[in-house]
């Protein structure tokens, strides 16, 4: 018998349908339009309907959709080449999701290990707060109750200590720990970065020890915090990346990224995907690049990156019962609220700017990295206006 809710129930979707949109607006059937301050949680890197890669797909959808990796494909090589010529990295893995770059992640670290005659170094340290994703490991990896909770024994192999707390990081070190795995900004943890000394110090930690780093750069990297990847700040190299969301521009594509070093245990037949870098994944994520790379591209972020620190540390300070703090870094940034941030999603969306909620009380904006400063100021009115009717219905109170 059909259910009148044929869907899982594993989400409480807000009941806005948006029917199409053009680089940071979206309009729903009623032509309402909204800033889109979410993107897609990070995704839609390049905003909506961008014309290079709505071209590049287009033109892909002609040829070839899929082959399997069995197969030579072009596209993936040249995508490989590029990442690597611009980062830390030596090989590449393409996946369709974070969640499982972080998987191909944490296997290309414990294989390393197993490889070169240390079975026993399969364990990982990661960092109270985090979220790597949706699978059994990354949910352990996360280490969040609210995520493991309901589906069996959590994987083995992960700890957990305090989110900047170096003295708990360093006794976690034992015979059995095979890596570091952190974000450099914990998105879904409310915006909260490490430091660029902390990052530094992790690197250092890994060397001493003799372990690998690993760097969740789901959702900070191809851009979004005004460097191409979130650790070129702190002058630091992991020696294994995840990468997803941006990168892809709002088509299913991830990747991971490591040293030839650290990727030296994962040789035929260790690891694979069935639709991780087909045709279609690598014509977008191609062209997402081509557009990230042009010069400029990252002072532009930076520049509007600052008009919106200027206006939210402004609005800070006339609304200091409703903003307890400013995070972030570049486009990545995060309204620490002093009430609910539910209620500053919600007041937002009545203006008409859309933004993503998160942990630690945090109020996400992920703007499109081609927002223009016209823009992020509209987005400043409008977050004032919300502001404006939570302090007005406050006082009413």
């Amino acid at each position: 018998m059909a259910d009148a809710k044929p869907l899982y129930d594993t989400y409480n979707r807000v009941p806005i349908v948006f029917e199409r949109g053009n680089g940071v607006w979206l309009e729903t059937p009623e032509g309402e339009r909204y800033l889109d301050f979410a993107a897609g949680i990070a995704v839609n890197s390049l905003g909506h309907a961008h014309p290079h890669l709505v071209e590049a797909l287009k033109a892909q959808a002609d040829r070839v959709w899929h082959l399997s990796n069995l197969f030579e494909i072009p596209d993936q090589s040249r995508m490989a080449r590029r990442l690597t010529e611009v980062t830390f990295a030596d090989k590449v893995f393409f996946t369709n999701s974070g969640a499982e770059a972080l998987e191909c992640a944490i296997k290309t670290a414990r294989r390393h290990f197993y490889v070169n005659g240390q079975p026993e170094r399969y364990g990982i340290i990661t960092v109270e707060g985090a979220f790597h994703g949706r699978t059994l490991a990354t949910i352990a990896a996360g280490g969040q109750a609210k995520y493991l909770e309901g589906f069996g024994p959590k994987t083995a192999g992960f700890d957990q200590v305090p989110f900047g707390d170096h003295e708990a990081l360093k006794a976690a070190i034992n015979e059995n720990t095979a890596a570091i795995l952190v974000e450099p900004i914990q998105g879904e943890g409310g915006i909260r970065p490490l430091p660029v000394e902390c990052m530094r110090g992790l690197r250092d930690l890994c060397d001493e020890h003799g372990l690998l780093l690993i760097l969740d750069e789901v959702q900070t990297g191809v851009g979004r915090t005004g460097r191409l990847f979130a650790h070129e700040w702190a002058g630091i190299e992991p020696d294994i990346m995840a990468v997803a969301k941006g990168i892809g521009g709002g088509f299913p594509f991830g990747a991971c990224l490591a040293t030839a070093n650290a990727a030296d245990g994962m040789t035929a037949g260790t690891h694979g995907t069935t639709y991780g870098g087909n045709p279609l994944a690598m014509a977008v994520g191609n062209a997402v690049l081509d557009v990230i790379l042009e010069e400029g591209f990252l002072t532009h972020v930076n520049d509007v990156a600052l008009v919106m620190r200027q206006g939210l540390a402004s609005l800070k300070d006339r609304y200091p019962d409703l903003i307890a703090d400013v995070r972030g870094s570049g486009l990545m940034l995060g309204i620490k609220c002093a009430k609910s941030n539910t209620d500053l999603v919600m007041a937002m969306r009545n203006e008409h700017i859309l933004a993503v909620p998160a942990g630690d009380n945090v109020v996400r904006l992920l703007p499109p990295l081609t927002v223009t400063a016209e823009e992020a100021r509209e987005a400043l009115s409008k977050i004032e206006g919300a502001l404006d009717m939570l302090s007005r219905s406050s006082s009413a109170n």
